[in-house]
């Protein structure tokens, strides 16, 4: 497995990571089973980067990760993120940050976490005291690195002014491109890059149905882009993303993390998935070359992203 550098403060990792959020949140009834089977599948083919968070099940997911990576885990990078509370309302003070470190460590069964995130920004919390408490747990000894989520520019500088931010994440994809005006910054101040999602939702395995089709706890069921018209220039799209991607040998899947790739060595996705076949495909990417041709064919099928807002309300970033 290839390896990448997110940030200037050490942190490398595996080209190609995994995300944990669906095998207990947000895609349907939970499949711990299928979850512990893929992360396990994940570790074998070199995957080092792991992601969950306390809200994935407020310590289900990390309580499943810390079972399962408990062999192997100081060959492993494991990512987790703090800022929101049960009613899904935002909290970064200080204290509940601690408390909730606290927690994701017994909870992983680990004396560190290597990457702790600010899940959402929280207005009612400057920065510079997020960050300033990240700072102390990195001092203590209890965090390796400090990252954001779904920041923008102003809150990004403003927190590496106070702890140097190793890794933004944020949604994107072939279907999701607007976090692409953050990259000069991220850029200038030397910020690695996590894109979550990044195959849309599952959109780019090819494999999308129709909104009715999902259970009510999958989000594809309201998600604007598995609306119809929305739906069905999707679909249109991936096909011609398909017909690309068979004469490079790969699946559409693989063409999209390829895309994600060819983007910048500083990016590092993380598909998340329940099935083995699909990890091992996902990690087969990094052997994935493609073109300026390939590249500019695939601008011509998606030259500005997917069709459909992102979520089904306006609550989106505003990036300053």
């Amino acid at each position: 497995m290839k390896q990448r550098t997110l940030g200037k403060q050490g942190l490398t990792a595996s080209a190609i990571g995994y995300g944990g959020m669906g095998i207990t949140f947000a895609y349907g009834p939970g499949d711990e089973e299928g979850g512990a089977n893929a992360i396990r599948r994940a570790y074998e083919l070199g995957v080092t980067f792991f992601d969950t968070a306390e809200l994935y099940g407020f310590g289900a997911n990390e309580k499943l990760f810390g079972k399962v990576v408990k062999g192997f885990r100081d060959e492993i990078v494991v990512a987790t993120k703090f800022g929101y509370m049960p009613d899904f309302s935002l909290n970064s003070r200080p204290e509940h940050i601690r408390e909730v470190t606290e927690n994701s460590l017994r909870y992983l069964q680990t004396d560190v976490i290597d990457v702790l995130y600010q899940h959402r920004v929280d207005p009612e919390v400057p920065i510079e005291d997020v960050a300033g408490t990240v700072g102390e747990l990195i001092q203590e000894g209890k965090v390796r690195y400090l990252g954001l989520s779904e920041a923008g520019v102003t809150t990004i500088r403003r927190a590496h002014a106070v702890q140097p931010v190793s890794v933004l994440q944020t949604e994107y994809s072939l279907f999701e491109r607007d976090v692409e005006q953050l990259f000069p910054v991220l850029d200038e101040l030397g910020i690695g890059f996590v894109p979550y999602s990044p195959l849309g939702r599952g959109f780019l395995t090819g494999t999308a149905q129709p909104a009715s089709t999902y259970d009510a706890s999958d989000m594809r069921s309201y998600d604007p882009r598995w609306q119809p018209s929305n739906f069905e220039k999707n679909v249109a799209a991936v096909d011609e993303l398909k017909v690309l991607a068979e004469t490079k040998g790969a699946t559409v899947a693989q063409l999209a993390l390829a895309w994600l790739l060819a983007q910048g060595e500083h990016i590092v996705p993380i598909p998340g998935t329940r099935s083995v076949a699909r990890v091992e495909e996902n990690t087969a990417t990094v052997d994935l070359d493609l073109t300026p041709a390939d590249l500019n064919r695939i601008a011509e099928i998606l030259p500005a992203g997917g069709y459909g807002a992102r979520y089904i309300d306006a609550h989106l970033p505003t990036w300053d």
